[in-house]
């Protein structure tokens, strides 16, 4: 991989320290799991956007400023190692600025752009019933992709319209199961559906409790679960790559948008802090910044 020649010229030509090199290492791990959540398995593939969304990932999760402008230096490292290597042509850092990225807002889908994502997936196939049950279930409580690829069907609270989710540390939240993704996740959990991906023998342990299945039987993984996001974008006709927070992010704007308490989109996000759920405020005055702009007839300053 381009990332472990890059960390042994590090070691080799520049001398870095071993305690250097470990923290290296762990950044550049982590930003090549997101490019593989976005569909990449190299990071020569990788573009500005690609590289937008591992900082926005970062910002949600709450990283500290120096974390984030360490990896932002090691990644503009890697990048251009792999054009003076002769790996890529292209280096997507070239014109990002050095020190802390700048938090960007997150990104969320309008309320109709959500709508034709979640109607991308039909309920025909055993597949189809899956993919609408996940894209129901990540819109509809604000999950995490990783937190809904982990459920066992024990997890689903029986009968209290309730979905146990574990969180960073294994920290346990309860979030209430809306309508339209309960129906979709009983339509999926039905011999036609689910137990139509039941294989004849169970392969790994665990697996024989998970609530979304790949094709082969096993436990959907995060990576499966961005491809049939990913797939799903494209035939609702979204031409740019669709990140998986997606999903999450319409759900708290949406929601902010429409009275909800921030401390009860805090509760329901699992964000440890206040702080992280506020940058989704700023997303709505946007919104309404936009929509004041355009639509009143005195907003134009004429």
């Amino acid at each position: 991989m381009p990332s472990e020649e890059y960390l042994s010229w590090l070691a080799v030509e520049r001398g870095r320290a071993r305690n250097t090199l470990l923290a290296y290492h762990r950044d550049l791990a982590y930003y090549e799991e997101t490019l593989a959540d976005r569909g990449l398995q190299s990071p020569a593939g990788a573009e500005r956007g690609d590289i937008d969304a591992h900082f926005d990932r970062m910002a949600s999760e709450q990283r500290s400023p120096a974390t984030m402008a360490r990896s932002l230096s090691v990644i503009r490292g890697l990048h251009q190692f792999m054009v003076d290597e002769e790996m890529t042509t292209a280096d997507p850092t070239a014109d990002m600025p050095s020190g802390r990225p700048p938090l960007r807002l997150p990104k969320a889908l309008s309320e109709p752009d959500v709508e034709r994502l979640l109607s991308a997936a039909g309920t025909d196939s055993p597949a189809d019933r899956r993919d609408r049950a996940l894209l129901e279930l990540l819109y509809g409580t604000g999950a995490r992709i990783s937190e809904v690829t982990s459920l066992d069907l024990a997890d689903l609270v029986s009968g209290d319209g309730l979905l146990r989710l574990y969180g960073k540390g294994g920290k346990e939240r309860l979030v209430p199961l809306g309508s339209w993704a309960r129906r979709a996740l009983e339509a999926w959990l039905v011999p036609e559906g689910r137990g139509a991906m039941v294989p004849p023998r169970w392969r790994r342990r665990g697996d024989a409790e998970a609530v979304f299945l790949n094709i082969r039987g096993g436990r959907l993984s995060r990576q499966g679960a961005y491809e049939i996001l990913r797939k799903r974008a494209l035939q609702a006709g979204f031409e740019e790559r669709v990140g998986p927070h997606v999903l999450r992010h319409s759900c708290a704007t949406h929601m902010l948008a429409h009275g909800a308490d921030i401390r009860a989109v805090q509760e329901l996000l699992g964000h440890a802090s206040v702080n992280t759920t506020q940058l989704y405020t700023k997303v709505t005055v946007e919104h309404l910044r936009a929509a004041y702009l355009s639509a009143h007839p005195r907003a134009g300053g004429r």
